[in-house]
């Protein structure tokens, strides 16, 4: 990742000590995508595996760079215990439920529409699925990668769907090297949007608890 800038070097050291100095195995943490740079799941294992090594129950969506993740059924075959990943479906874990999807960024162009419209689908298929599992005491978490809110003013066609979801925090990554106004929460109509590219936070975690 040092490819990118002096501030990627160590970058993995940086957030692994974080982890370890907060997350217990009580806690959940949320990875909203881009987790490997592998083209294929065998050649990303080894990434897979350093993440299950760390404590926590761990949520993955799938990001625009995630090559390696083929069949939802092959990638869950090969993930470490403790690690979990969200597609067309969605996972309770106490009175919390996730529900997830890569998401696209909206624009006018023929093939970005195509693409939003099928990420729409499965954001409706994830959506519906968290209902299933919801109750009066549940609080829905959703995750994507693609931004939903952009300078806190733009807000894409996902944002009605989050609303009428009752959900009540989204978290979303994909954003790197933006002003620092970007990694400010977004409150809109009951849903409080983050930004936690790890870059944008200092290669440290973001922690949810003051959000929900």
């Amino acid at each position: 990742m040092d490819r990118f800038g002096s501030s990627w070097q160590g970058h993995w050291d940086r957030i692994r000590a974080d982890w370890r100095s907060r997350v217990t195995e009580d806690d959940v943490v949320l990875i909203a995508g881009d987790i490997s740079w592998a083209m294929h799941l065998k050649d990303a294992r080894d990434d897979l595996n350093a993440i299950g090594e760390l404590p926590g129950t761990k949520i993955l969506t799938r990001g625009n760079h995630d090559f390696w993740w083929s069949s939802v059924t092959k990638v869950r075959a090969a993930l470490p215990k403790s690690m979990f990943v969200l597609q067309n479906d969605a996972l309770r874990v106490g009175n919390f439920v996730f529900a997830g999807t890569r998401g696209w960024m909206e624009s006018g162009a023929e093939e970005d529409i195509k693409i939003f419209a099928r990420e729409t689908i499965r954001l409706d298929l994830t959506l519906s699925a968290a209902k299933r599992l919801m109750d009066e005491h549940s609080r829905l978490i959703v995750m994507l990668h693609y931004p939903p809110v952009l300078a806190h003013t733009h807000f894409s066609s996902f944002c009605p769907l989050l609303e009428e979801a009752g959900a009540s925090l989204c978290v979303y990554g994909h954003l790197h090297g933006v002003p620092a106004l970007e990694a400010e929460p977004t409150v809109q109509n009951g849903v409080t949007y983050l930004l936690t590219s790890c870059d944008m936070l200092g290669f440290s975690l973001r922690e949810l608890t003051p959000f929900i």
